[in-house]
């Protein structure tokens, strides 16, 4: 990465409006505006962001960002990160810009004492991050579509699971680009969806207990749902469901991990909930 600036990054206003305007640039259709920026980067209650920016004649021209996050392990809780936005500007692509700020984000973060790194790959991005920078392909998600509930978060032996408590979760529903409408499904669990881009089909963000929710919702209208994720529960889903095959999707959404302990910890995409 010679002639560029590699530095880690703020939550300052300069700073995500600088953000925002690259990955703007780079993904005109995605919706980022500097409120969803901020919501992601600087509100999130397990804190602020982590990663690193790329400078050339003090223009920014790569991006690389991880949130924090925490997971139970094995049945113990651990902090980590949730691998999000990375973005190179058209004119300095092919320089090594994204694995240069991949690995300066990871080192900085086992430096830290975090455990892990997990994210969601695009078929044009997972052999970069298993090839180049480690990770596991754990394996895609699965695409449920339904009427009612898959037996999500029910009954399935877990190793892997995002820990959420009540503040996550308002915080987690409070994204300023979505809109979110609530059903009462089973034992207490209340399930929140949001609009998937297809008439009648609602995207189901997951089931959580009444208690941890403060902030009422509008009642949920929508006809069929789409359940987008790993859970041991779904080895055994209900009637009116349908798994969609990968090879009928835009993009397989490979879920990746990385372990940052050195103890080369892998997952079991069959005792994954994500």
């Amino acid at each position: 990465m010679s002639g560029y600036d590699i530095r880690p990054y703020g939550t300052d206003d300069a700073s995500i409006a600088e953000v925002t305007a690259l990955l703007t640039t780079v993904f005109p259709k995605a919706g980022f505006t500097e409120a969803f920026i901020r919501w992601q980067y600087a509100e999130n209650p397990d804190g602020p962001v982590v990663g690193f920016n790329a400078y050339h004649m003090s223009d920014l021209v790569a991006h690389y960002a991880t949130i924090p996050i925490v997971s139970e392990i094995n049945g113990v809780c651990e902090s980590g990160l949730l691998s999000l936005n990375t973005a190179t500007h058209p004119g300095h692509g092919g320089k090594g810009l994204f694995t240069g700020l991949a690995k300066a984000t990871y080192t900085k973060a086992a430096e830290d004492g975090l455990g892990f790194v997990v994210g969601v790959a695009n078929a044009a991005s997972t052999p970069g991050f298993v090839r180049k920078l480690g990770f596991q392909l754990v394996g895609p998600l699965r695409a449920i579509v339904g009427f009612g509930d898959p037996l999500e978060g029910g009954d399935g032996e877990c190793a892997f699971q995002r820990v959420w408590d009540a503040e996550r979760l308002q915080w987690r529903l409070s994204n300023p680009n979505a809109r979110y409408a609530v059903e009462t499904v089973r034992n207490g669990l209340m399930r929140f969806h949001t609009a998937s881009g297809c008439p009648l089909l609602s995207a189901v963000l997951g089931a959580f207990p009444q208690t941890m929710i403060s902030t009422p919702k509008e009642k949920v209208r929508f006809g069929m749902s789409l359940h987008l994720g790993l859970d041991p529960s779904w080895q055994r889903m209900q009637p009116l469901h349908v798994n969609i095959p990968v090879r009928f999707r835009p993009s397989p959404l490979n879920l990746i991990f990385l372990d940052l302990t050195g103890k080369g910890r892998t997952l079991d995409a069959y005792k994954v909930r994500f």
